[in-house]
């Protein structure tokens, strides 16, 4: 939950800002550990809907994202103070958007907010994983080893995503061409050769008199056709950005056909290296299972590692807790037990991180190949029927005379 509050700092300057706790007490005590005496704290309202469509799309490249997390952690591995380091990418930075966001980061930075406080305000640019994974370094001490991690992590989703982007180009060009022909057809041509066809009392093909049917309603309803997608649209986003809209679509998302298990090895992988990052740094097992569940970025995964958590509190090994568990490979319990059996987890987490990385890298190529010729065959039958319906009613009408 988010908190708004009033505080005063111990020079008696007035502060105002929002922090995230589980309860008031909580919120409370994290203003009072910044040596800050609390005014007022109230729940936070819900940001209005037409704020998270916008956040929606007013996020950072990944590629910016990527550069400014790699020029972060060099800075802080030359032993550069927080601050400075985030003064120094302030004046580096060149897009407008992530320089209003390190320059707010900077204001609740020195207001007494942690870093991962700070980044969590801004999840537009921000992911719940990219937040997380910087709060657990903060609970380790090893934030410039996760910033680099990060910045790992997204060039190699920078480079994923230009393979699938320059995959599409061609089929959406030539998808975008054929639903502007069709709109051409159904409301242009057909309208004017229909009368004839009538006059000469020729049986329409079915294709052809479903194109007639929605040239018609495009022709008399487009307006109210185009705010109904609209709000359709906004009704979506809307929805999906929602508590209850994350976790149908992260449900969604990992019994989707093709990209099911993709999103579930790129899950795996991400469970697998923040788990070991946060042992190397100290923390006990169901500690770091705990704090992984929500560095991850899907519902279902966050439940199932806290049930393994908990599982594991009460004398549980974790190859036993995630054993027969939903989304989990059995390949992932017998490693991590070997890990167990052998005294090197961190090892075989590690393993267990790039053994997913490369499936996600080869799923997401293999995916590439096959997008093309699909949606060409796809779009090629679609021409053919659309030419069909028009061509065929024509030569019946040859045949008349």
């Amino acid at each position: 939950m988010k908190f708004t509050y009033k505080a005063r700092t111990k020079d008696g300057e007035l502060q105002v800002g929002s922090v995230e706790a589980a309860s008031r007490e909580a919120a409370v005590n994290i203003l009072l550990s910044h040596a800050l005496f609390v005014l007022s704290v109230e729940v936070e309202k819900e940001d209005a809907w037409y704020r998270r469509i916008t956040d929606f799309f007013e996020r950072a490249k990944t590629a910016d994202l990527m550069i400014f997390t790699r020029q972060f952690a060099t800075l802080l591995a030359s032993q550069v103070p927080l601050e400075n380091s985030l003064r120094n990418l302030y004046a580096q930075t060149t897009k407008p958007v992530l320089k209003q966001v390190i320059s707010e980061i900077i204001s609740d930075i020195e207001s007494g907010f942690s870093l991962s406080q700070a980044l969590g305000r801004h999840p537009g640019v921000f992911s719940e994983f990219y937040v997380n994974m910087v709060r657990s370094a903060e609970v380790t001490g090893r934030l410039g080893e996760v910033l680099d991690f990060l910045a790992d992590y997204l060039e190699k989703q920078s480079i994923l995503i230009g393979k699938v982007r320059n995959a599409l180009i061609y089929p959406a060009f030539v998808i975008g061409l054929f639903i502007i022909v069709a709109m051409v057809m159904v409301t242009m041509v057909l309208p004017q050769i229909t009368p004839i066809f009538a006059e000469a009392k020729i049986t329409l093909p079915f294709f052809t008199q479903v194109l007639i049917t929605v040239g018609g309603i495009v022709q008399n309803w487009w307006i109210a056709i185009l705010i109904a997608f609209v709000i359709g649209l906004i009704v979506l986003i809307d929805y999906i950005r929602s508590e209850e809209g994350k976790v149908v679509f992260d449900e969604l998302s990992l019994r989707l056909p093709l990209f099911g298990k993709l999103f579930q090895f790129l899950y795996l992988s991400r469970f697998a290296e923040s788990t070991r990052v946060l042992i190397q740094g100290g923390l006990t097992i169901p500690q770091s299972v705990e704090i992984s569940s929500r560095t991850i970025g899907n519902s279902v995964y966050r439940e199932i590692l806290h049930g393994a958590a908990q599982n594991v509190r009460k004398g549980e090994l974790l190859s036993q807790a995630l054993k027969d568990v939903s989304y989990f490979p059995p390949l992932v319990s017998q490693l991590i037990a070997v890990g167990e059996s052998t005294g090197r987890l961190e090892t075989l987490l590690s393993k267990i991180s790039d053994y997913y990385r490369r499936q996600v890298e080869d799923k997401v190529s293999n995916l590439v190949e096959l997008i093309q010729p699909i949606l060409m065959v796809v779009i090629g039958g679609l021409v053919a029927m659309l030419f069909a319906s028009i061509l065929l009613p024509l030569y019946n009408l040859t045949q008349t005379f």
